[in-house]
């Protein structure tokens, strides 16, 4: 296979996932995610893609998440005029997360630009607009269905699999006539979690790429994980405080609403009121009702039911700013679940500031936290930390729960590996590096490719 591969993103680190590949005619960009974290980690969104956006030919978008998405506006801006290719759910999640993405960054940019003026100096404008958003969303011009082969040209073309990760998402197959396959595994999903599927098996490949999120631990059992939630809500309620739960938008948040009406149906909820107050995770929650066709055998069964899986009596759903601001009366016996997952910004930030300083109050964290985030300040064990620059006591229980992670842990990420047989290169991405280099020792020990590389950031590769 004549191959030459990009790595301008989620190499040596987690997010920005962005990996150019030239092969057969083409210029195909797999991803075009956000850089999230600390300052630092930012600034990188704002330098140079490390290629020209107008040579690419085609944009395979594994899934919606920001760090994979959430570029994709600023790649049009700057020449990008090629077209791109999804699954339509994951058309539908991108949608609604640049457009959350640009209105956020236009909010910033009108409260930071009166606090510069003041100063005397200016303010970083923002990365990309709502207008900018929509030329993006024009250019996605190709619906993959899961295992249907797309031809991008006569020599190749490329198959979505089921990633098993979030709503729509997908893992890469990519043909090359006569050459050989390459694959990305984009994010891989858990197993056993409601609503989508498992990740499905990958076929056999002479190059893969794959994430390293979870790659130096498993996560624990999902009836063990559900069971802990349970316990953290009910315990709250009895000392009389709320439970705030920062949440992912996407599928985490609605994973949660799965499990709280589980507990509703089966009398384990005491009475309570479980505020879903992120207008993004609303519109993925009507969403992820829009296509069916992406749940799993239980879920399916309980909508033809007639039973909304989503669904609980005493569901808020808080659409507004005035409406989010009215859950700060409440002193017990809610569940607040709001954005961001990490707790860089958005409404979650808010509920820690009238929560985090109450003994009685719980914070429960139930993804991944990166490393310069207030999450993982928090999480790491933080005694006093800083929200809206003003300093908090952290008195509330802190409970972090793996187990809902939406990321493969080690063992799935090797049995992927595994299930396809060796490979000629493996690349491994989509870490810290703890976790690259776990996954690549593993990979080499137990000989599951001749030739194995984690590549630096902006790294090209001639295979």
């Amino acid at each position: 296979m004549s191959l030459r591969m990009e790595f301008h993103g989620a190499a040596g680190g987690v997010t920005g996932s962005c990996h150019l590949v030239r092969t057969g005619g083409l210029t195909l960009l797999v991803d075009c995610g956000l850089f999230q974290g600390g300052p630092k980690t930012e600034a990188k969104n704002r330098g140079e893609f490390g290629f020209d956006p107008a040579e690419v030919d085609y944009l395979l978008l594994t899934h919606g998440h920001l760090d994979h998405c959430g570029r994709i506006p600023l790649l049009v801006k700057r020449g990008f005029r090629g077209k791109i290719a999804c699954t339509a759910a994951t058309a539908d999640i991108a949608k609604v997360v640049l457009t959350d993405s640009a209105r956020i960054q236009e909010e910033d940019y009108a409260r930071w630009s009166r606090i510069a003026a003041r100063r005397g100096v200016g303010a970083a404008p923002p990365l990309y607009s709502g207008l900018d958003v929509l030329d993006a969303m024009r250019l996605f011009r190709v619906t993959a269905q899961y295992d249907q082969e797309v031809r991008l040209n006569d020599r190749v073309a490329v198959t979505f699999r089921d990633a098993g990760h979030i709503l729509g998402s997908a893992f890469l197959e990519i043909e090359v006539r006569g050459r050989g396959r390459l694959v990305f595994s984009g994010d891989l999903g858990n197993r056993d979690k409601p609503v989508i599927r498992d990740p499905a098996p990958r076929r056999a490949a002479d190059v893969v790429v794959i994430e390293s999120t979870y790659a130096t631990r498993d996560h624990r059992p999902m009836d063990a994980t559900v069971e802990e939630l349970r316990r953290a809500v009910v315990e709250t309620f009895e000392r009389g405080g709320n439970v705030v739960i920062p949440s992912f938008a996407i599928e985490r948040a609605q994973d949660l609403l799965f499990y709280l009406r589980r507990f509703h149906d089966r009398g384990e909820l005491p009475p309570c009121k479980v505020f879903l107050d992120s207008p993004m995770a609303i519109r993925v929650t009507e969403i992820m009702k829009r296509h069916p066709d992406c749940y799993d055998a239980r879920t399916a069964a309980l909508v033809r039911d007639g039973r909304d899986p989503l669904d609980l009596p005493g569901l808020v759903l808080t659409r507004s700013a005035d409406d989010s601001r009215r859950i700060n009366a409440v002193q017990s016996h809610a569940v607040i679940i709001a954005g961001s997952g990490m707790c860089t910004g958005g409404r979650i930030k808010h509920h820690l500031k009238h929560n985090i300083w109450r003994e009685e109050c719980s914070l429960v964290f139930v993804g991944y936290q990166a490393r310069g985030t207030l999450g993982r300040r928090i999480v790491d064990g933080r005694k006093r930390v800083r929200i809206f620059g003003e300093p908090y006591r952290v008195a509330a229980r802190v409970h972090t729960i793996g187990g809902f992670s939406a990321h493969a842990d080690r063992s799935i990420l090797l049995d992927w590996l595994r299930h396809g047989g060796g490979a000629e290169h493996l690349f491994v991405v989509h870490g810290e590096a703890e976790s690259l280099h776990a996954l690549e020792t593993e990979a080499r020990t137990q000989g599951l490719a001749r030739r194995i590389h984690v590549p630096e950031p902006h790294q090209a590769v001639d295979l």
